[in-house]
């Protein structure tokens, strides 16, 4: 049975994850209010930030940047892509 969660980022009520998809109080906070289209959302913006960055997510500072985009994005103002991205053409 799916858990229905009124989603922070699309503003209306939305179908929720079925379990928290990142640890600790932050991933606690999307479980709650983020949706799983939203969090979709979000795994193509971090590829994008991965990929134009040269990010290694095994690096602790890789990581770090990663979990604050994510709280900027879903809690914050939003996560911005790098002036220099140009998004690919349909």
């Amino acid at each position: 049975m799916s858990r229905t969660i009124n989603c922070v980022m699309l503003g209306e009520g939305a179908e929720g994850m079925d379990y928290a998809p990142y640890p600790g109080e932050l991933g606690q906070r999307i479980y709650d209010k983020v949706s799983k289209e939203a969090w979709q959302r979000w795994l193509g913006h971090q590829t994008m930030l991965i990929n134009e960055y040269r990010l290694s997510p095994i690096e602790p500072e890789a990581r770090k940047f990663l979990e604050t985009e994510m709280e900027k994005y879903f809690f914050g103002e939003g996560s911005s892509a790098p002036k220099e991205y140009v998004p690919p053409s349909s």
